[in-house]
């Protein structure tokens, strides 16, 4: 199964990177809207974004990618976790909404 994940901290994308490949995932890491954008253009199997990111954000992106009406489904996994931010995810068609279990500081 090919995934795409969507997140700018290169330390939390290399830890979440070798769980994903550790259960048989292909993962393709993109550290910031633009590229995830440019990577998606390529058939995945499902889309993984984080809420912040370089040149707009991840709530953005997931309108984007149903706005072009491709059926995949997309999990915001994300530090943020107020009920505004999951309210946003969900109208932009996100399918789950996963705020991370860790404090992350780089």
């Amino acid at each position: 199964m090919k995934v795409l994940r969507v997140e700018d901290e290169p330390q939390l994308t290399s830890f979440i990177k070798k769980g994903f490949e550790h259960e048989g995932y292909e993962l393709t890491v993109a550290y910031d809207r633009r590229t995830g954008w440019s990577l998606y253009q390529q058939p995945y199997d499902s889309v993984v974004l984080d809420v912040h990111l370089p040149y707009r954000n991840g709530v953005e992106l997931c309108r984007h990618i149903r706005a072009a009406r491709r059926r995949v489904p997309v999990l915001m996994l994300t530090a943020l976790d107020s009920l505004a931010d999951k309210v946003a995810s969900f109208e932009a068609g996100a399918g789950d909404y996963l705020a991370e279990p860790m404090p992350y500081r780089s």
